[in-house]
């Protein structure tokens, strides 16, 4: 399975982005290889709109799951109307975010955790 993970970083031992949208980075890992992609964000600073493009992104990355910290209302429909499970309130490195999601001990989220926007002032 195919997972993306929020990063401050391009590698595994990067720590997870609490921000979805405005994210530095996705690392994007094969849960049974741990071969991973690290894809720049070009939404970091835009304008508006930061959560639905990234989880454009994210659906285009072929993602079925996305790890994060933090996740607003768009991005949150964006991702469910593109079949792809969110877990928020992730932390630690991006290697040990998909240990425990792995592990089966992340908690898949039933809607977003933060208003629209929260990210914008970060």
């Amino acid at each position: 399975m195919r997972i993306a993970v929020t990063s401050v970083g391009r590698t595994m031992d990067a720590q997870v982005d609490p921000r979805f949208g405005r994210a530095a980075c996705f690392v994007v890992v094969d849960t049974e290889s741990m071969e991973f992609q690290a894809m720049e964000n070009s939404n970091v600073d835009a304008g508006g709109g930061a959560g639905i493009s990234a989880a454009k992104v994210v659906i285009e990355a072929d993602a079925k799951a996305v790890l994060t910290g933090n996740c607003g209302p768009n991005a949150e429909r964006t991702l469910r109307a593109g079949n792809v499970k969110l877990y928020t309130g992730v932390t630690g490195t991006v290697a040990e975010a998909v240990e425990q999601f792995k592990a089966g001990k992340l908690t898949e989220a039933t809607g977003p955790n933060v208003q629209s926007h929260s990210g914008m002032n970060s």
